[in-house]
């Protein structure tokens, strides 16, 4: 079960870490108690050999010792804990062969450990930094970028604040509470009389506490520590009345209905009691919280989303990779050589699985927290690029030069599209800067008159993100909105109100598509002549496919010479044969006009997917 535990998840070692801490807590005790620990050495060789030898056959050498592949790494655990339950097993029979004291055998434990991470690190500094940095992994709390991620943030905090909310919505406070106390009985009985099987069952609790409080996705496994100390508790208050007695004598007594009348006068109102506390207490809380969730389903993807990613499938290019095929990895130190036709399809790390298994795109994120960017750990490191440096970038010409730079070609963009929600562009965007490690300005007090509001400014809306999903993307030359989903009623609203009150702004105050895709172009280039140094507008009415019209907008000025040039993302012709189908385009022509005159101009798909010049 060890083995296939490893070959699901890179993190199985932890239980590996458990496995080890009794261990040396249990060969010190029984060192002191005179004991011999050979039952430990048996089990936990046998135990290691097995899975390494499991493992074996599905290691990748070229892997090396990455934790997260199936590399040699997994093996060497498995080795690392059979030579541990050996060592120690020879080390406590050298102890009893030369009577040495009790107390010199934790102090040799404790040297020969560090002189063992001493070697690691002149040997393999890979595995000691992950033996080093193991702990803070697991049971650290996390910050910057990393402390966003809710199943990872800690059980006990919530906006920097203790809290047990989390605690008690995972377990109820009696099973939370229940499994606390069987802890501490648990630790009064070992001080006076240590039992293996609860030595075993204290050490895997309290490390699987830490765990909790350095992430809350390990409530999973603290649930089952949970059962099994309620259990405990549970069994120790039947204990205390008496209850196998009781049992006993209902075997001997009742052979029929009839003797149960006679069988009740050995009940006593302490064990009814007993029973009514436990199925209030430690049963009913639980299972009244369960079956909540079996009377519920899941809503992620919500339809928006599904909706959006099947639009992706359908109805643009084929990237030229199939989705079902299996490629070959690249040698070590190489990139894959993708084809031409390969594009990926930009948006927040949390879709990156909605728009590559419902998509059959390649996300430029994913919940690996593969490609989010920014930085880890402090502002005076560069802004790698990624997700998070695209969604905060301050104007156009900064977000491509993200998009060019994930690229492995610098002539290429690594994304194509761009997908966005209404929760990247509220309540996300502050953890998306977060991962940037600069969070400032984003938002800023206002006094509404009975308090301090924080409201978004001028730094949120420069944004990319906010440029796309709360301005249509109007102005940007490059990027064009290519479909939308239905609309929800959201924080939109209110953020559209801020932009209007307090930027001047005139954008309708309404929701708009949930989920909204745009595509990266070369864009058509309309040139013309004017006055010179002549203020020029373009501007065009772009409609959905959900029915919304929106303006879309540039001015510029014209040079000395009278010359000016616009560069366009939208197609005024519609779709052409293997490029993007889309829904949104402009309802008519662009109007450039400058002084008293006006102009109509068209402009191809061709055009604009080659960056073609278009001549007024």
């Amino acid at each position: 079960m060890y083995s296939a535990y490893q070959l699901s998840w890179p993190g199985a070692s932890l239980f590996l870490l458990i496995a080890l801490a009794y261990a040396v807590v249990q060969y010190i005790l029984d060192n002191f108690h005179g004991e011999s620990s050979d039952y430990l050495g048996f089990t936990g060789i046998i135990t290691f050999l097995v899975s390494a030898v499991l493992i074996l056959p599905f290691v990748h050498p070229d892997m090396g010792f990455s934790m997260y592949y199936y590399s040699w790494f997994h093996v060497a655990t498995a080795i690392g804990a059979m030579a541990g339950f050996g060592f120690l097993s020879f080390i406590q029979r050298e102890f009893k062969n030369r009577n040495l004291k009790a107390y010199y055998y934790p102090l040799a434990i404790f040297g020969i450990g560090i002189l063992g991470l001493i070697a690691a690190k002149v040997i393999s500094p890979s595995i000691y930094s992950l033996v080093i940095n193991a702990p803070h992994t697991v049971f650290g709390i996390q910050t910057g970028g990393p402390s966003t991620i809710l199943e990872v943030s800690s059980i006990f905090f919530e906006n920097k604040g203790f809290t047990l909310s989390r605690v008690f919505g995972n377990f109820t406070a009696s099973g939370f509470l229940a499994s606390i106390l069987g802890m501490i009985i648990l630790l009064v009985n070992i001080l006076r009389k240590s039992k293996p099987e609860e030595l075993l069952v204290l050490i895997w609790s309290i490390l699987m506490l830490f765990a909790i409080y350095g992430q809350n996705r390990f409530a999973y496994y603290y649930s089952i520590n949970v059962a099994v100390l309620s259990a405990y508790v549970g069994g120790l208050l039947l204990e205390k009345v008496k209850w196998n007695e009781l049992s006993q004598k209902f075997k001997a007594s009742v052979k029929s209905p009839a003797d149960l009348s006679g069988f009740l006068k050995f009940v006593k109102i302490e064990q009814i009691i007993a029973v009514l506390a436990i199925v209030v207490v430690l049963i009913y809380p639980v299972y009244g919280a369960a079956m909540l969730y079996t009377q519920t389903t899941g809503n992620d993807p919500d339809g928006t989303w599904i909706e959006a990613c099947l639009w992706l499938q359908s109805y643009t290019p084929d990237p030229g990779m199939n989705y079902n095929a299996i490629y070959e990895a690249p040698e070590d130190g190489e990139l894959f050589n993708y084809p031409d036709s390969a594009y990926g399809v930009m948006s927040w790390w949390d879709y990156g699985h909605y728009i590559e298994t419902l998509g059959h795109r390649m996300p430029n994120a994913n919940p690996f927290q593969a490609g989010i960017g920014g930085r880890r750990g402090s502002i005076e490191e560069e802004n790698q690029p990624g997700a998070a440096t695209f969604l905060t970038a301050q104007s156009e010409e900064e977000a491509t030069s993200v998009l060019e730079a994930i690229h492995p070609n610098p002539d290429k963009a690594g994304a194509r599209y761009i997908v966005s929600d209404e929760m990247m562009s509220t309540s996300k965007f502050y953890p998306i800067a977060v991962w940037t490690l600069d969070t400032e300005g984003y938002y800023q007090p206002y006094w509404t008159g009975s308090g301090y509001q924080y409201i978004p400014s001028t730094r949120y809306f420069n944004s990319m993100e906010s440029r796309l999903h709360l301005l249509d993307g109007n102005g940007l030359k490059q990027y064009r909105l290519v479909h939308e989903t239905w609309a929800y009623h959201t924080q939109e609203v209110w953020y559209k109100q801020v932009y209007n009150l307090l930027y001047g702004g005139s954008i309708p105050e309404v929701d708009t598509g949930y989920i909204k895709i745009f595509e990266y172009v070369e864009g058509a280039k309309i040139t013309g002549t004017a006055s010179p140094n002549e203020g020029v507008n373009i501007n065009t009415t772009i409609l959905t496919g959900q029915g919304r019209t929106f303006e879309y907008s540039q001015s510029t000025t014209s040079d000395s010479e009278g010359r000016y040039e616009f560069t366009v993302p939208y197609s005024t012709d519609g779709p052409v044969s293997g490029e993007t189908q889309f829904d949104t385009a402009p309802a008519g022509a662009y109007v450039v006009s400058y002084g008293d005159t006006t102009r109509e101009v068209r402009v191809s798909e061709e055009a604009v997917l080659k960056g073609e010049e278009v001549k007024v």
